[in-house]
Order: structure tokens, then sequence, then C-alpha cells
């Protein structure tokens, strides 16, 4: 493997007991390290070269992440705050220390995203038709039929809530957007009321153009066939003396609070973990509040009300000259506006699958490799419909963590349970906010008869395994499906993953040996080929870069090539610092969280990282060692981080067919790695620097590449 490096691996020796591998300076704060992966989301959104509603997708994405940060992250420094840190993390930072530089980090990025989409998009947008409007640009008769559409639609809706000696302050639900509302009650005072805007109302509201309105007034239509919007609670504002009549509405101001949601089972006390998940799914609303997001105009008073009722200490309020929730940008998106999005494009097939052969006879020649969403994800459900159809198929154990909405893979696995085969699903109910669509698939699946469990207790189930039970002339044989990414057809067509089907006998047998230990009970963690967490995944990783090291000091071409969604594990790292001190040759690719420092005189010197943030989510998990020319490429649902290592069901397996690797290694990995359009380097001192095309190099765009030409970098067909 040919990869580039901004300069040659260096060849000396250095012992590492002349460097202290645990100190602080050499690792990257984790919480920060985060924020900087959803800064380059957000510099997609700033991103000319994408069309105009990739860009608000993409601001959208940078307000949802955020809004899981604060729920679970910075809900957990909160936590540690109160109760004191179990464990310093790595770069020593305390939960104050971390909570002050998130704020500090944040800001400037707030202020980025509001520019965009105030400045930047929303002007853009008007000029192809789609328009975002204040109240005040709305016309008369807009005006007119909006206040019908309120009274008809969205008035029987609202409940307003008075903050007074007679009524407590009302309970502020998790990401809830709300007005509060400022009257003047004639001879009383000034008083204070909140109103929720309902969640079920789309958040931008159609207005008829005003030559539409006028004609939709004479007809006493409300008409919506629009691409003029108005924000709901705008609407809601601008009609509040419905709610308070006889006051005079002083003015309105929108807010939105995010609480903690990383609720916790005690599985160790519940008889029945699908009851107990959906009670605890229904407390999500409840957490304490971790942040208030306001409109930068509302008075001191008004905002002393909030901070105070809500328990928030000044840090955990965000002002901004816009409206809260971005996340809500998402609506926009859906409009059919094709020239405004990304070209569609059709996944390819692999050739072998294009007959009309069965597929199990396909693999008893031969494995099958898939790279989606450049392949088409659909052979995977068909290997399941087939099997859940085929008469000689006896039994189909699969794990599931998010599966979505429709899904076709479980409407299979019913079918095949119907078809009298046996079916073994493991369902892992604590996906977080999967959580109650996973509730309502386990219990569809048990009604199908399928048989039907949750998981480890303590740990959560991440693996993606599929296994097929077949009787055949010469006896039973086991084929096999294992993936990096979930069995979502709907994420499939936006996340980068790698699937293989297979029918070696070694890792079918650890395959069913696996999905016993998950049903059953056992200790046993030795197994042929695969590398199983919580067992012994770390030390293999670790074992297998030690031996990088001892094949590099015997022919200096030691070569690590690690592609995965974050590096937080501190022993890993350690590891690969100790490789790159003995003159290994190391490129990492780490999409989000990377707490590794390159770039590093003496330690880390060896060491590339950089990061691809794109049209599709890069998902997959491919880990290369050249181990002295007998290359060994590992694929699966782990990253390098303590959860994933330790607190979850995870698997690693080697691909072994020559041909597979030679593509992994050369059309996938290479290309990544080549990358200099979306591609960022992370560099020593923390930054993130993005990669462009020296003057005479080829312009590498990794995923337009694959796109342009769906299956050719197939070496297997």
């Amino acid at each position: 493997m040919m990869v580039t490096q901004s300069k040659p691996a260096a060849t000396k020796k250095v012992s590492t007991k002349a460097v202290n591998l645990n100190h602080r300076t050499y690792y990257f704060n984790r919480e920060l390290s985060w924020l900087q992966f959803n800064e380059r989301v957000l510099q997609q959104a700033l991103d000319e070269r994408h069309p105009l509603l990739e860009r608000v997708k993409f601001l959208a994405i940078f307000a949802s992440n955020l809004d899981e940060f604060f729920m679970l992250r910075v809900a957990g420094l909160r936590r540690q705050l109160k109760g004191g840190a179990l464990e310093a993390p790595p770069d020593g930072m305390s939960p104050g220390e971390q909570l002050k530089a998130i704020r500090s980090e944040l800001e400037p990025a707030l202020d980025r995203a509001v520019e965009c989409w105030r400045d930047d998009l929303v002007p853009k947008l008007r000029n192809f038709g789609v328009n975002v409007l204040t109240y005040e640009e709305l016309k008369s008769r807009q005006r007119k039929l909006l206040r019908k559409h309120f009274k008809r639609e969205i008035f029987p809706v609202l409940t307003p809530l008075a903050f007074d000696p007679g009524h407590p302050f009302p309970h502020i639900s998790n990401l809830s957007l709300n007005l509060a509302v400022v009257i003047n009650d004639p001879g009383r005072g000034e008083k204070f009321a909140r109103v929720k805007v309902p969640h079920m109302f789309p958040r931008f509201v159609q207005v008829p153009s005003e030559e539409k309105a006028e004609r939709y007034e004479e007809l006493g239509l409300e008409g919506t066939e629009s691409t003029n919007f108005v924000l709901l609670e705008d609407v809601i504002a601008a009609n509040l003396d419905t709610l308070f009549p006889g006051m005079e509405i002083e003015a309105a101001y929108p807010f939105r609070v995010t609480r903690d949601a990383d609720v916790e089972i005690e599985e160790d006390e519940a008889s029945d973990l699908l009851s107990a998940m959906e009670v605890v799914v229904g407390q999500r609303h409840f957490g304490s509040a971790v942040r208030l997001e306001l409109d930068a105009r509302m008075p001191k008073r008004i905002r002393d009300i909030l901070v105070d009722n809500l328990g928030l200490a000044p840090y955990q309020v965000y002002a901004a000259d816009g409206p809260p929730g971005y996340a809500d940008l998402w609506d926009l998106t859906k409009l059919d506006l094709p020239d405004l999005k990304d070209p569609p494009f059709k996944p390819a097939e692999p050739q072998v699958l294009q007959g009309e052969e069965s597929i199990f006879s396909i693999l008893k020649r031969r494995s099958v490799l898939f790279y989606h969403p450049y392949d088409s994800f659909r052979p995977v459900v068909d290997f399941i419909r087939e099997a859940a159809e085929d008469p000689d198929v006896l039994a189909i154990k699969q794990t599931l963590y998010r599966v979505g909405p429709n899904s076709p893979v479980v409407q299979a696995l019913r079918q095949a349970r119907e078809n009298g085969k046996q079916v073994s699903v493991l369902v892992e109910l604590k996906a977080r906010f999967d959580e109650e669509n996973n509730i309502v698939w386990a219990r569809s699946l048990e009604k199908a008869g399928v048989h039907v469990v949750y998981g480890l207790v303590g740990l959560k189930t991440h693996a993606k395994m599929c296994l097929v039970v077949r009787r055949e002339s010469d006896g039973l044989k086991r084929y096999v499906h294992l993936g990096t990414g979930n069995y979502n057809p709907v994420t499939a067509r936006v996340y980068t993953d790698l699937g293989y089907l297979t029918t070696d006998p070694e890792i079918a047998a650890d395959v069913s040996h696996l999905f016993n230990a998950l049903t059953g009970y056992s200790r046993e963690d030795d197994y042929r080929k695969l590398l199983v967490a919580p067992g012994r995944m770390r030390q293999q990783i670790l074992d297998r870069i030690e031996r990088e090291i001892d094949s590099h000091r015997q022919d200096g071409n030691g070569h690590l090539v690690f592609k995965m969604n974050a590096l937080v594990d501190k022993a890993c790292i350690r590891g690969l610092y100790e490789a790159s001190i003995a003159g290994v040759r190391i490129d990492l690719q780490v999409r989000g969280i990377c707490c590794l420092r390159p770039g590093v005189d003496r330690v880390s010197e060896n060491i590339r990282v950089t990061s691809i943030v794109g049209r599709f989510l890069e998902h997959s998990r491919i880990f290369y060692f050249r181990n002295g020319g007998e290359e060994e490429i590992l694929l699966g649902s782990a990253d390098l981080m303590p959860r994933n290592l330790s607190g979850r069901v995870e698997t690693l397996f080697p691909v072994e067919d020559e041909r597979l690797k030679s593509a992994l290694r050369d059309e996938i990995l290479e290309l990544h790695m080549r990358d200099n359009v979306q591609s960022h380097q992370l560099m020593s001192d923390g930054s993130y620097v993005r990669l462009v095309p020296e003057p005479g190099d080829p312009v590498v765009d990794s995923q337009s590449l694959l796109l342009e030409k769906p299956g050719a970098w197939r070496l297997d067909d």
C-alpha cells in the first residue's frame, strides 16, 4: 500500500523508557475533540460547493449533534462536577475545566452557525424562490390567512401557563420550544406566562404569496402549496391576544431547554428489562436542565426567571441573535427541489449476485464483500428473505441495534418464523435514542413467535451479525453476514459501511458460539478467528501492534492503517505511540473523536491522522497490519474506545481472501487516505487543517470518485 504522508517515516529507534507516555500532554480531551468534529460538520454547511439544501442539512446535523452532546456528555460532566469524578481522563482535565473549555470552544462556532443561516443560507434560498420570512415581512392578506389557520389548527392545542404565586413554574420538557410571554395586566402590572410551541406541527409554516393569498381569501381557502415559510413560533407570538384576551401583550421571546437524557437502568434489579426500559425512556423529559437557549433580545428580568427556576448556572445559558433549535431545519431539506440537492445515485450490486442463482449456491464458492452505500444494501435484505423462504433453512440468528422504521429485515424475520424456522433475535433495547423503536420491534417479533433476547446485563450488544443454518446434502452448513453498520436500509444509503457474506467454517463456528453466549450463559472468550469484546479484543489489537513493531525491526517496512469513527482508548493510543517511536509508519483516519496527538517529536512523528466529513457519514472500521508482508485486515463494529472494548459486545473479523484483501487495501483504504478534498489533517496543536491538492497533484475526492463509478472498486467479480 502506498499512502502519502507529509514527511517520510522515521527509522530511528527511541526507547519508550525515555518518554512518559502517560503524560497528559500526549492526549487530547475527548469532549473538545468531539466539538472539533462537529465544527467540521459546520464547515460543510459553510462550503459553497454543496447545493443549498445540502448545506441546510449539514447545519441541521450540526445542531442535532449538539443536542445529543449536551444531553449526554455535558450532562455527564455536570454529574461529575456535583458528585466527584471517578477517574480523571488521560488529558487530566477536571469536569469544571472541561465545562469551561466547552463553553469557550462552542461560542464562536454557534456565532458562525447563526451567521451561516441568517446572512448566507436565507438570502441564497430566496434567490431560488424559497423564502423564510419574518412575520413583519408578510403582507396583510397573508397575515389574515395565517390568523385563520392559527385559530382553526393551532389555537385549540395551545395551553398558556401563568407563573405567579398561585401558579407554580411549569415543567419545561426536554428539547421543547417555548415562548416566554410578557403580559401587561391593566391595573395589576406585568405578568409572565409560558406557551409551549406544539411539536406535532411543522416548524416552518407554509404561507402563500401575496397574489395567491388574495385569491385564497376571495375563495375562503387557506392554501398551503408554497415555498414561502414563516416560523411556527412567530405565528403563535403574533396571535397571542387570542390566548390572553383583555391583556396587553408586551413581548414574546422564544427559548429552548435541553435536559440530561442519559437515563440509566438498574439491570440487576429489573425483573423485566423490556417493561423497565419503557419506564426509563419516559423519564428522559424530566432530567435536570443542562442548557438554556434563548433569544438575545430577552430582557434580563425574564431571563432570570428562567435561569432561577430551571436551576441553571450562567455558563449554561446560550443567547443567540436567531431562532433556537436549528435541528428543525431538517424540515426544509424535504422540499422537492432536486436542483438544490445532491444528484441522486443508484447503488451498484456485485455482478456475482445479479443472476437468478441462489445466494447460498454463490456463497458455497466464494465470499462476497459490500461497500455501502456505493453497493446496494438490497442483497443483504435478500439474503435474510431467501433464508426465510428456503425450505432447507432451519434457523436464523441475528442481532438488531438500530433498524429504522418499516424494517424489511424485521419483516423477513417474522416471515421466517411463520414459515416454521427457528428464529432468535437479540434486540438491543439500550441503543441510545432508539429505545422506543426497539421496544416496538421486540414486541412485534415476540408476537410473531420469535425468540427475543435483550443482551447481557451491563453490556450493550453492538456487534452486527446474522447466522443462517441450512440443511444440505453433506450435512448442516452455516452462512454468515458480518458488518460494520446496522441492519438499516435507510442509513445504509448515507453511512459508509462494509458488509461480508461468507461460509468460512471457523468464522461461522465463532459466530455460532457467540450467539450461544448471548442467548445463554458462557464465560468462554477463546475464538478461532473473531476478535470479541469485552473479552480479549483490546489485548489482541495491542498484540498485533507489538507484532508490527517486531516485524519493523526485522525488515523496516512496518505499516499500520486504521480507519474508524473514534480513537479514545488510552492503552491503544499508547500502543500506537510505541509503534511510532519504533519507526512504524502509521496512517489513521478517524472521522470523529481522536485523543491521540500526532506529530510530536520522538513520540508520534510517524503518525498521520486525517478525518473525512462529506456527503456520507464515514462509518467503516478497517484495521490494516502489514505484518512483514503477510498482511492482515480486520473489519467490524468496534472503535478503539473504552466503551467499545470494555462495555459492549463487539466483533472484529478477518478478511482472508486475497482478492478481497486487495480491494480493501488498494481501492478503499488507499483511496480514502489520499483524499485531498473532504479530508482534514489533525495537527500536533489539536487544530485540523483542510487538505487541498498541491500544484500538479491529482484531485482526490474519495466519496465522489466512488459515486462516479459505483462498484468500480471491486476486484472480486
